[in-house]
């Protein structure tokens, strides 16, 4: 294991070893747990903010900064990171997450990673530094080069500094579960609350038929649209609701995604409300469907995963097994900019 804890270093790091896996809090082992002949290089010690503008609602850090280090900072000026990097209580920095492409189930309301990140500075296969993007939200010039970065699993080089912008963190915050009485029902309801304008931070579905709504905003704003969509939820077939009274600490057990610990494979699933009743048909373990039914998070054995494979349900794998993404990209696209960016192959796809 190689440390590099200044951009010097990741450089020289680059030039003298033919294979290369960036590692930052090491929370997605599928995907930074080197292979063989491979050297992991350890970026933990590229760490910290390097500008915040609270005014300006933007920041920029080290790439292996811990979401938690810059939640803290957000949170002292009423801020937060709209997207909800996933695994932040277990380590997760900002690095991995965007070379992973992970959003929390907050991303519901304002969008995924790919929507904050302004930009990113990298040292691609040759040891180049490269630059794209910007660190302010006005910077539409040029191609937005940086959201390449995100999900690509480290493929064309290895990120050393992000900028991001931000959102202030809603003054109250409200979460209701409905029990639905089955699959169909909570689907339809599902879909009903998708189409409404009821700008919910957060809806998610715990199969077989529970519903999670989380709602933010004005203290007296969020009180009369909690009592609404009790009202709409009645509506479509609720036996019973509940609101959750540990509303924050709930949330964040989601987006750790504690309810995937005693799993040996943790997977994660594009998806489509359309799409759910073929995945629930599927031999998985414990598993919630967030964003409304748009990504499941599942935990599987081997033969979960394979069945996934053998559906043909695309799918990355955060741990318990050494082949992470299924399927490959497009060679057409994904080998010209290899080629670009990491002609000697040094960093390896997942």
């Amino acid at each position: 294991m190689v440390r590099a804890g200044t951009l010097q270093e990741v450089v020289e790091a680059v030039r003298a070893y033919p294979r290369l896996r960036p590692m930052g809090g090491g929370t997605k082992p599928a995907l930074s747990v080197p292979r063989e002949g491979e050297v992991g290089l350890a970026l933990s010690g590229l760490s910290g903010i390097l500008e915040y503008q609270p005014e300006e609602f933007v920041f920029t850090a080290w790439a292996g900064t811990p979401v938690a280090e810059v939640e803290e900072a957000l949170r002292a000026h009423g801020q937060y990171l709209p997207f909800h990097p996933p695994l932040k209580g277990k380590g997760a920095t900002l690095g991995g997450t965007v070379a992973a492409g992970l959003s929390g189930p907050l991303r519901h309301r304002f969008g995924g990673v790919r929507d904050f990140l302004l930009g990113v500075r990298f040292v691609d296969g040759e040891g180049r530094v490269v630059r794209g993007g910007g660190k302010v939200v006005k910077n539409a010039a040029g191609f937005p080069f940086h959201r390449l970065m995100v999900g690509s699993l480290g493929a064309f080089g290895v990120m050393v500094e992000l900028s991001f912008k931000v959102f202030p963190y809603p003054r109250a915050t409200r979460t209701l579960r409905a029990e639905m009485p089955g699959l169909s029902e909570a689907l339809s309801a599902l879909e009903r609350l998708r189409l409404l304008p009821l700008d919910l931070l957060a809806l998610d579905l715990i199969p077989p038929a529970t519903l999670e709504a989380r709602l933010g905003g004005f203290p007296g704003s969020v009180a009369a649209r909690l009592e609404g969509l009790k009202r709409l939820l009645a509506q479509e077939g609720a036996q019973r609701t509940e609101v959750l009274e540990e509303d924050e600490a709930h949330w964040e057990g989601v987006r750790d995604l504690r309810f995937l610990e005693e799993s040996p494979i943790w997977v994660k699933v594009p998806a489509k409300p359309a799409s759910i009743p073929r995945l629930e048909a599927l031999p998985l373990g414990p598993r919630r469907y967030l964003d409304g039914g748009e990504v499941l998070y599942a935990g599987t054995g081997p033969e979960g995963l394979e069945a996934l494979r053998r559906a043909g349900f695309p799918h990355l794998v955060l741990r318990g097994a050494a082949d992470p993404l299924y399927p490959l990209p497009p060679e057409a696209f994904f080998a010209k900019l290899k080629q670009a960016l990491d002609p000697m192959g040094r960093f390896p796809l997942g």
